[in-house]
């Protein structure tokens, strides 16, 4: 294979300074050089996530040394290694996890962050799988140990990490109520595998979970909310249960009754992705590669993409995600 052309230039997208998603500009960065085990991706897409958001608005900041490039995922085709890769990789396609920088034409990669792309994935959806593969193994199965046979109740299913979240679980062979903020989406959650789907402003999910479960109540939730929905979530939960919150859009403080969690003993688990170590972020790569990747292969896992954008619409994406108006994954294209 020939080589690429690779510039020594690029025009990526970063926030000019704390704000709204009008903060987001085109800027000129250098292109990245790979170090030892990093590859150069020229990106194909890279996903919108709420991270974004957040270090959009001055709330998370990248590690000392990362780029200022927003972008935690991205899929592209290997265009330079740097010292430890092996050179056969050059031209295929990789989706990775990222400290940040995939909102570019280039960006850089650790290899052992990095899953091999599947031929029937095509560069959108690959783009939009890297942070919720990582997010939703680490928190559901590991954190939450949902295992074959279990319930799990999945808050904000309609999102990009709620979307993959339904499926996967459905996939190993769990049994998934699903909340939403619209019933129009309903149908499609049933469709990727919810044997329940609610919308949460006309139905009471914790008498829905005693109701599909005979009053048992569900092994995991899945939470992105917060706020008073931690105490619904306890209460929804059954003897011996796991909750597990990814997000806090209701609220991060909040009041627990402790007899409840030591009568039913229930467990609490949290946790984020961009603050793992490097060694963490690797295993898990190994742990997805060997569970997850063949259901990505062979259709029975996928991203649901809403839309693909060009670079420049950055802020676009960001300002859908605000408004509620994506179902599933937005992407960018350079």
């Amino acid at each position: 294979m020939a080589p690429m052309t690779i510039p020594s230039a690029m025009q990526a997208i970063i926030a000019t300074t704390p704000g709204d998603a009008s903060v987001l500009a085109l800027a000129e960065r250098p292109v990245p050089q790979p170090g030892h085990g990093e590859v150069l991706l020229r990106v194909l897409a890279a996903g919108v996530n709420r991270p974004d958001i957040m270090q959009r608005e001055g709330l998370a900041k990248p590690a000392p040394g990362v780029t200022d490039v927003l972008g935690l995922e991205a899929c592209g085709e290997v265009a330079a290694c740097g010292p430890g890769v092996p050179g056969h990789l050059l031209g295929q396609r990789v989706m990775s996890l990222l400290p940040g920088g995939g909102y570019a034409p280039w960006c850089v990669a650790r290899l052992d962050h990095s899953l091999a792309v599947p031929a029937t994935l095509d560069d959108a959806a690959a783009g939009a799988l890297p942070e919720g593969l990582f997010t939703v193994w680490h928190n559901l199965f590991e954190l939450g140990g949902l295992r074959l046979g279990e319930t799990v109740l999945v808050h904000g299913a309609a999102g990009g990490i709620g979307t993959l979240a339904v499926r996967l679980a459905h996939a190993a062979g769990a049994r998934v109520i699903a909340t939403a903020g619209r019933a129009d989406r309903l149908p499609a959650l049933r469709d990727m595998g919810a044997s329940t789907a609610l919308c949460y402003r006309d139905a009471d999910f914790v008498q829905a979970c005693l109701d599909h479960t005979d009053g048992r109540g569900v092994d995991v939730v899945l939470d992105m909310v917060g706020g008073d929905y931690v105490r619904r979530n306890l209460q929804a939960l059954a003897f011996g249960g796991r909750h597990v919150s990814l997000s806090f859009l209701q609220g991060a403080t909040v009041e627990l009754d402790l007899l409840v969690l030591m009568q039913k003993q229930l467990s609490l688990h949290s946790s984020t992705m961009r603050p793992q170590s490097p060694a963490e972020k690797a295993r898990m790569a190994q742990a997805i590669a060997r569970h997850v990747l063949p259901l990505v292969a062979d259709g029975r896992v996928l991203p649901r993409v809403c839309d693909s954008l060009p670079l420049a619409q950055a802020g676009e994406a960001h300002r859908m995600l605000e408004r509620g108006d994506v179902f599933g994954k937005v992407v960018l294209h350079p």
